[in-house]
């Protein structure tokens, strides 16, 4: 099942499978990041507001904003 990072918790573990809609800045900023397609990560810390989103990934933690959060698509790791 697809969801966005951002409806992940905290601890949870995921796979990026795929981008939703959103604007072409977030998008190059998300692949420049190393967040392609088939990459794992760990949800390490959510502000209580939402953003930022705090994931590690590829040995290093990564905070996205919301907006950036909202346009990957990922699928839970069990």
């Amino acid at each position: 099942m697809k969801l966005k990072l951002s409806e992940m918790k905290v601890g949870e573990q995921g796979k990026v499978v795929g981008y939703g809609s959103g604007k072409k800045q977030y998008l190059d900023r998300i692949f420049s990041m190393g967040l392609t397609v088939g990459t794992d990560f760990e949800i390490v810390r959510i502000a209580p507001l939402g953003d930022p989103v705090e994931i590690n990934v590829r040995g290093f933690n990564l905070s996205l904003r919301k907006q950036e959060a909202d346009i990957l698509l990922v699928k839970r790791r069990n």
